[in-house]
């Protein structure tokens, strides 16, 4: 479909419309030189956006448009953006007009250095105190628990080379971690500061619960780079653990009947108790060996069942 030098920009897109016309102006100004597509992934918008893209994909054969019948979240329509790119090199980047098109050549020249991915930094935030001391914190615990030293993780400006893209599974909130998620696939990543502007339409549509359900995400994130294959290393750990412990209990009950002549009935709480941890130990060693054998079978999902229609101005 396209050259070496080709480039895809992919949008995840939801109730955007005043902010879209500026956004599509600026980003075919600033790629002229290249060879480019722009995929919008219309993330199920109530405002207009999906009818202003409609008419943008019919004019101009560079603007490709993707529909959501409903509203995913971002991680489902990066993935869905990432499954349509045609090109080497692939960008994203929000639809606020925060994240300035400028700096898509300079992405691209970094990775063209050698690089996997380029995140975005955005050193000098133009967003308020309220969201920048949680969003500080956030790439802190993620640095220390991840090992991946970049400062800005959810920096929604990246540059990928197109194998990065085609190697993760987004969903959840796990566009949050895409750094940590392509580094734990051995890829080269590196960030770039780059400029972030103000807000200059309409209102974030995160509010402070995101930081909650990010948490988990991370601890995901953790569990599926380190234990996704093999998930007996995790289980079983915990199994054995209690299994032994279990054991220990029941042999000191025994040790208390035979050894110093106190009756069962003196403790069945313990008993009960080791009896228990026994039985959760064998319970997490299953669960270990069942996940092993789906992880050997398995060796990727299927299509993903959620509904998408593909308006391509191409195929008219």
């Amino acid at each position: 479909m396209f050259d070496q030098s080709s480039l895809s920009i992919v949008i995840p897109i939801f109730n955007e419309r005043e902010s879209i016309p500026l956004l599509l102006d600026e980003i075919h100004s600033s790629v002229a030189g290249y060879d480019y597509e722009i995929i919008c992934v219309d993330d199920g918008s109530s405002d207009g956006t999906f009818e202003y893209l409609s008419d943008q994909s019919r004019e101009n054969k560079r603007v490709r448009l993707i529909q959501f019948l409903r509203n995913y979240g971002k991680s489902a329509a990066l993935s869905e953006g990432f499954r349509h790119a045609g090109s080497d090199f692939v960008v994203t980047l929000d639809s606020d007009l925060q994240d300035d098109p400028k700096e898509i050549p300079r992405l691209i020249e970094k990775l063209e250095e050698g690089f996997d991915l380029v995140s975005g930094w955005k050193q000098h935030r133009r967003d308020p105190l309220s969201k920048r001391l949680p969003s500080k914190f956030f790439n802190l615990v993620t640095r220390l628990l991840t090992g991946i030293r970049i400062h800005d993780f959810n920096c929604g400006l990246k540059g990928y080379r197109r194998s990065v893209v085609k190697s993760l599974d987004l969903y959840g909130g796990m566009h949050r971690y895409i750094p940590v998620l392509a580094g734990k696939k051995g890829f080269r990543i590196t960030e770039m500061a780059v400029n972030h502007r103000t807000r200059q339409f309409g209102a974030s549509k995160f509010g402070k619960e995101r930081y909650v359900r990010g948490l988990f995400d991370l601890l995901t994130v953790l569990f599926l780079s380190r234990y996704t294959r093999r998930p007996l290393h995790l289980f079983g750990l915990f199994g054995l653990f209690s299994l032994f412990i279990g054991i220990g209990v029941e042999l000191r009950v025994l040790y208390l009947k035979y050894g110093l002549g106190e009756p069962f009935s003196n403790h069945i709480a313990l008993l009960v108790f080791g009896v228990m941890l026994v039985i959760l130990g064998v319970q997490f060693i299953s669960i270990g060996l069942l996940g092993e054998m789906i992880a050997q079978s398995t060796h990727r999902k299927g299509e993903n069942a959620r509904e998408v229609v593909l308006y391509d101005s191409s195929s008219s």
